[in-house]
């Protein structure tokens, strides 16, 4: 009776330590991802007006659509330091973006030897469809919504006349750099969905016929999600509910393909 506490002791301390080495592993994946977010912040920031000079390349040529000239185009900043906070936030968005590679192996690291080798193989083109399809939603933002966006904005403008006073758009520095962002992460994450369907599916958790079967619950879902993540315009609202249904369509197909049921198919029968 004696020796059951030194035991329970030994179990303890034995329990112990697998914990505080997944601990300190964990400590040094963070200090490895926020090191990247760090040295691609500092990058970033030595470029920020460069940057935000790219970002601005939709506006520009919508403006140059609307009004014939890119120059009349102005932005403008009421507080003294506006311009500087927007670089020090373009310069953290950025190093988020060029740290993701670092960031996503890291935890990609830490979490591979809890994985058998099946489950590792499944994952894989998932962890590579999922950084392609949120540069493909930035890319979409960038070429497709922006410059639509940004001309439907510069055609609400008004030319001055005799007895009529002209209505022009000025557009802060930060106001700009919102939108852009907010769009960005908007269509990015949600460019995410056949990945996250396809996950489900393949873990048999859900399956096309259920995709299928409750495709107007999906409607409705993917129009509140699309209200609530996009700014409070009905243009950028429709653009992205019927990405996201383009996509819901596509997870069908996807998840058909991984679905547990569908690697028995087509097997013959000894």
């Amino acid at each position: 009776m004696g020796a059951l506490p030194i035991e329970h002791d030994d179990e303890v301390e034995a329990s112990r330590a697998p914990l505080m080495a997944h601990l300190a592993e964990l400590r040094n994946r963070l200090i490895w991802s926020l090191g990247a977010v760090a040295l691609g912040f500092v990058i970033c920031f030595g470029f920020a007006e460069w940057i935000y000079n790219v970002l601005l390349a939709p506006f520009v040529n919508a403006a140059r659509q609307v009004r014939g000239d890119a120059l009349a185009l102005q932005l403008i900043f009421t507080a003294p330091l506006e311009f500087f906070f927007v670089k020090l936030r373009l310069a953290l968005f950025g190093a988020i973006i060029l740290a993701f590679p670092v960031i996503a192996y890291q935890v990609w690291a830490f979490i591979r030897p809890g994985l058998y080798k099946n489950e590792r193989l499944a994952l894989a083109p998932f962890l590579l469809a999922a950084p392609a399809l949120f540069v493909t939603g930035m890319a979409f933002v960038y070429y497709v919504i922006l410059p639509f966006v940004m001309g439907f904005a510069l055609g609400q403008e008004q030319v001055g006349a005799e007895g009529q006073p002209s209505i022009q758009m000025l557009t802060r520095v930060s106001e700009y750099l919102n939108l852009v962002t907010t769009l960005i992460l908007a269509f990015g994450i949600s460019f995410q969905l056949p990945v996250l369907l396809s996950l489900l599916g393949k873990a048999g958790i859900l399956t096309s016929r259920d995709l299928i079967k409750f495709w107007k619950f999906a409607l409705v879902g993917i129009a509140a999600f699309a209200a609530f993540i996009t700014p409070p315009d009905p243009i950028s609202q429709l653009f992205l509910g019927a990405a996201m249904f383009g996509l819901y369509g596509l997870s069908i197909l996807a998840v058909k393909l991984v679905e547990p049921g569908n690697e028995d198919k087509g097997e013959p029968v000894s």
